[in-house]
């Protein structure tokens, strides 16, 4: 399995900006993974971001991204997308995407380490 992060870039704090997650090499396992965007600031630990269910759909967001953070999925391409409005200079960071095989979104996020990481890509918000 492996996951490419794309999407990132310098945008205006106010703007917006689609990430994509695209995922290979996929088996029967990934049918029930959770697919996961994480953050990283500079000088600070990763955080999750908001996750997915790759059979049903589901999804759960962090609280501190709930209602400028939209994730969803393209089941065809094996693509997860983060969409991200309204875009803060805190939101500048390394975002990321990881999955987990058999994981529920609820979950993801309190699990100490993913099976499957992307390398990032690159937000940078001005203002």
């Amino acid at each position: 399995v492996q996951l490419a992060e794309s999407g990132g870039g310098l945008v205006q704090s106010g703007g917006s900006l689609r990430l994509s997650c695209a995922g290979s090499g996929f088996d029967w396992e990934m049918q029930y993974a959770a697919i996961g965007w994480f953050r990283q600031a500079p000088g600070k630990t990763r955080e999750g971001v908001a996750c997915i269910s790759v059979n049903d759909g589901r999804t759960y967001y962090a609280d501190s991204t709930k209602g400028r953070f939209t994730i969803s999925r393209d089941i065809a391409t094996n693509v997860v997308y983060l969409q991200i409005d309204n875009l803060q200079i805190e939101d500048t960071g390394e975002y990321f995407c990881a999955a987990d095989p058999f994981m529920d979104t609820a979950r993801m996020f309190l699990m100490p380490s993913h099976k499957y990481w992307g390398q990032g890509t690159q937000v940078t918000v001005s203002s």
